[in-house]
């Protein structure tokens, strides 16, 4: 599908830099698309490595004087943000509305989970406190104490625009370090608003920076020397390079990436409530989550084939509009080349034998023509070899696989390659925790079909889905954006002389 182009006095999408808006200097743009209408919209500037410089020296320069400001201070910049952000929770989430497609209503939910770990980031001097032990040795103390790292990075993808980064900078900056963001450049305009929001809550100038832009700008992230961690969430393949990458640079790194998210259904299960579970949690946001579910493993041939009924015409009737409609099931994908992606896995499903129960190709809003619109689909009859099962689709695509039983659908989920998320719809709780035992799956949910962890704790998988030591947020993020030192102390008496030549112990 051909986008609308833009209008000639498209706006210009700049960088944030010093606590200013600050127009790029590279001279290379690109499009940002309304996905609801096919039009685009404006464009973003692209940094170069001497732009991205810029912002990591701002927030280098900002580091001496943020690291010292008092926890409790930094806490109370975080709720004056959280205030803000309440105040315009409406103009953040019709932002993210527009440029990514999403509906209103799933936008303003993002913006509450975010909110949550801006609530835990002001928490701050709780989390910072550190231990300590009296009389390790006579008259010796030790204690130890948490430190932040100096300048670090984030690079998020255009699926969360306002919730991931939230996920990063109010934790390290709360830790007292500063920080350089690197949105996704398909929906860039998020993270300038919650920049501004930030400054106007008192965050000196500096201590955030936002630089738009391609794998020009992650390289220059990964290889100035100034920046010492860097967190990623976004595909397996760009999880790894920058993980590989950023280590090899003697930094910190957590790199969370792909997921093909399942959710078993037993056949003691709810039905009702399972096909309820699975169409949120397989088609909201049109599939573009991290942790949607994309395959359901039905148990038992009698379980697929009911499931199956259930599903059919709930997918059929789905509301998908443009993204403003309030009484939206789902919007369109957010770019045209998304949209021909997946209908290419639609295309390869069916060539590769899997029954195509609701095709979704078809679908077009009226009034919306051009836009990036797909109608669920859904498969029956997938096997583990298709490239449908295989391969993260990252639309509104579920594909059904039938397996025998608890352990089959144990044994299926534990061979691929993702480990994000999962699920087990059932009544049988010795069923429930056989399967969250023995499941090699970062997090589990027990007829919760979307296991998102709160804030207040960590959100990561395991395998090819996350690349690093440190899960997200929550206490995790606590120590992956600080380091920690020990200090042992004594103030002895004056000494009469003499060196000691062994190897300290605590006699």
């Amino acid at each position: 599908m051909n986008a609308i182009p833009a209008a000639a006095a498209a706006p210009e999408i700049a960088h944030w830099i010093g606590g200013r808006r600050v127009p790029g200097a590279s001279g290379r743009l690109a499009d940002v698309y309304e996905p609801s209408s096919g039009r685009v919209g404006a464009r973003v500037a692209l940094a170069s490595a001497a732009e991205v410089a810029q912002a990591v020296g701002s927030a280098q320069e900002a580091f001496a004087a943020w690291s010292q400001v008092p926890p409790l201070q930094r806490a109370r910049v975080m709720f004056r943000f959280r205030s803000l952000l309440l105040d315009n929770a409406e103009r953040v989430a019709a932002q993210i509305a527009s440029e990514h497609g999403k509906v209103i209503a799933d936008a303003r939910g993002e913006l509450t989970r975010g909110l949550e770990v801006v609530e835990f980031a002001a928490g701050i001097p709780q989390l910072l406190k550190g231990e300590y032990s009296e009389n390790v040795g006579r008259e010796v103390d030790s204690y130890s104490l948490r430190q932040p790292l100096g300048v670090v990075a984030g690079v998020t993808p255009f699926n969360f625009p306002a919730m991931v980064p939230l996920w990063m900078f109010p934790v390290a900056i709360a830790c007292g370090n500063c920080f350089v963001l690197k949105p996704s450049e398909r929906d860039p305009s998020t993270a300038l608003l919650l920049a501004e929001l930030l400054k106007e809550a008192g965050l000196p100038d500096g201590v955030l920076n936002v630089v738009n832009g391609d794998k020009e700008a992650v390289d220059a992230l990964l290889d100035n020397t100034s920046v010492r961690a860097i967190s990623f969430v976004g595909s397996t393949p760009v999880a790894r390079y920058i993980y590989t990458r950023a280590c090899e640079r003697g930094k910190r790194a957590q790199a969370l990436g792909g997921a093909k998210n399942h959710m078993v259904v037993m056949p003691d299960a709810d039905l009702d409530q399972a096909a309820d579970a699975l169409l949120g949690a397989g088609y909201g946001s049109a599939g573009e989550r991290c942790m949607a579910i994309s395959v359901v493993v039905a148990v038992g041939e009698k379980t697929a084939d009911a499931l199956a009924a259930r599903l059919v015409p709930r997918v059929r009737e789905l509301r998908i509009s443009h993204s403003m409609d309030e009484q939206a099931d789902m919007g369109p994908l957010v770019t045209g080349a998304h949209l021909a992606r997946v209908r290419g896995y639609i295309d390869s499903g069916v060539a590769e034998g899997a029954r195509l129960l609701v095709d979704g190709r078809g679908f077009s809003l009226a009034g919306h023509e051009q836009g990036f619109f797909l109608g669920g689909s859904l498969f029956d009859r997938v096997t583990p070899a298709m490239k449908i099962y295989r391969e993260e689709i990252f639309g509104p695509v579920l594909s059904m696989v039938r397996v025998a039983d608890l352990p089959a659908a144990i044994e299926l989920i534990n061979r691929h390659e993702f480990g994000n998320g999962c699920a087990i719809f059932t009544r049988d709780g010795r069923s429930a925790r056989a399967f969250a035992s023995g499941i090699q799956i970062g997090m589990v949910g027990v007829n919760v079909p979307i296991p998102v962890p709160m804030a207040f704790h960590s959100f990561g998988g395991w395998k090819a889905s996350l690349f690093g030591d440190h899960h997200v947020h929550g206490p995790e993020g606590v120590r992956f954006y600080t380091r920690q030192k020990t200090v042992t102390s004594r103030w002895p008496a004056p000494s009469a002389g003499g060196a000691d030549f062994m190897m300290p112990t605590m006699k």
